[in-house]
């Protein structure tokens, strides 16, 4: 299909009373014009217009790598003038498709219906509408006595009759694009906002006696833009309930889906189970008969089969099939837990690789380690890796046994099933198959009267 799309995200966004461009705020862990450079491709058009503006180094750096042209639109004059600044990336033979940059409910189904019927229709332009019950704010589109398209007119342009209409315009057009480009350079900012308005296009085209056509939507949250952070409150509510569907569509299990917040981009498996209270974030993978939560946040990482987290937090690590996290257990970044590994409550774990059948039950900071299999990790253990200069490596390796209460002064490494008597301060290397034991002398004194 020969198809180009402009997606106009030049806009201040005032109304979110934020110094992030208001297209960069986030709705289920993307931001909001994420969503629009998804759906156009998945409605299968291959060059993309971005039209920036204020913030456009954060809008530019956000979308880098992703294929995408940008324009700046130094002065927002309106959507005319937006498109205005395209120009020059679109084929006068293409269809055009011109979309707002704040609509992150837009899915691709609905653009892809556009495209198709105006292409069916031989349009040589179509708008998508919507009937709001309570339209406010939004411009009204105008049909004839027979019901054909008349125009489109901006709320403050509108007569008291006007504003009457329930049909409003969602900002989304399909063009033949040399007649749109031809007609824009007609258009004229005369009307209450001194804008050049992209409406105007479709009045001087159908004036030229040029087939105009309205396409009316069924599903109006499709259409719904963020101007300010109630709305984006909604999007988001919006986009986890659809995420949610469809992962229970799939095989999870969600046991209370309205307290269980998931991102867009999280991957889950089938007959996994998620417990109230839990946030998944990022692009967190979990695979199947896991069981996550109650009480429990993870973010950007992979956690194997047959997993449970209990309580805990888990933040950019990887954890291996059949492991058993929590309660009130941390695992910070690159904390690497192989399969069958054990990690109970009030344990940290960071930048640590733990092996296969190791364990540490409680109450244990790990960091900077590297932990070999069926080791274990006595309770109130911690590695002292931190000099106040530099961090050093402790080395645990196979079948060790540390004793409960043991300090791990790194650099540090304890040999092959070798043991750390409870107690103990370790800041020497322990060779393998022996007992460490590290401890002032008991005494005992009389009691003074």
């Amino acid at each position: 299909m020969d198809c180009t799309a402009v997606i106009l995200a030049a806009g201040k966004g005032v109304r979110m009373r934020s110094e992030l461009p208001k297209v960069l705020h986030r709705v289920a862990g993307k931001p909001v014009v994420q969503y629009i450079v998804e759906a156009v491709k998945g409605a299968g058009v291959q060059s993309i217009t971005l039209v920036v503006g204020h913030g456009r180094e954060k809008v530019t750096h956000s979308l880098a790598g992703q294929d995408l042209n940008f324009v700046v639109q130094e002065e927002q004059l309106g959507t005319g003038h937006a498109l205005m600044q395209a120009a020059d990336q679109i084929d006068p033979a293409h269809t055009l498709l011109v979309l707002a940059g704040d609509t992150p409910l837009l899915r691709q189904e609905t653009l892809t219906r556009i495209i198709d019927f105006h292409t069916s229709e031989q349009a040589y332009a179509t708008v998508l509408t919507c009937e709001f019950e309570h339209p406010y704010g939004y411009g009204r589109v105008i049909r004839d006595i027979d019901g054909s398209f008349s125009r489109i007119v901006e709320e403050k342009d509108a007569s008291p009759e006007e504003r009457a209409v329930k049909e409003i315009n969602s900002g989304i057009y399909c063009f033949q694009a040399g007649a749109a480009l031809a007609a824009l350079s007609k258009i004229k900012a005369s009307n209450a906002q001194g804008e050049y308005y992209l409406t105007d296009v479709l009045e001087i085209l159908k004036k030229e006696g040029k087939k105009v056509l309205p396409l009316m939507l069924e599903a109006e949250e499709d259409i719904y833009g963020v101007n300010d952070r109630v709305q984006l409150a909604y999007a988001e509510k919006i986009m986890r309930q659809r995420k949610n569907r469809a992962l229970m569509q799939n095989g999870v299990t969600l046991v209370d889906p309205d307290s269980i917040y998931i991102d867009d981009a999280v991957e889950i498996g089938p007959d996994t189970i998620i417990l109230p209270n839990t946030m998944i974030e990022g692009k967190t993978v979990i695979g199947s008969n896991c069981e996550i939560g109650p009480n429990t946040r993870i973010n950007d990482s992979q956690l194997g089969n047959g997993v449970t987290v209990e309580s805990s937090r888990v933040k950019e690590a990887i954890v291996g099939d059949k492991c058993t996290i929590g309660p009130f257990a941390y695992l910070r970044p690159e904390a690497n837990l192989a399969a069958g590994v054990k990690v109970g409550d009030f344990v940290e774990i960071k930048k640590s690789q733990i092996g296969e059948g190791s364990k540490v039950p409680h109450l244990a900071y790990v960091g900077d380690a590297i932990v070999g299999k069926e080791v274990n990790i006595g309770a109130g253990t911690i590695t002292c890796n931190y000099d106040g200069r530099q961090k050093s490596q402790t080395i645990l390796e196979d079948g060790v046994f540390i004793g409960s209460n043991t300090n791990l002064v790194a650099p540090v490494t304890i040999g092959q099933n070798s043991i750390t008597g409870a107690g103990s301060t370790i800041s020497r290397n322990v060779p393998p198959e022996t007992l460490a034991v590290e401890r002032a002398e008991q005494k005992h004194l009389k009691k003074r009267k």
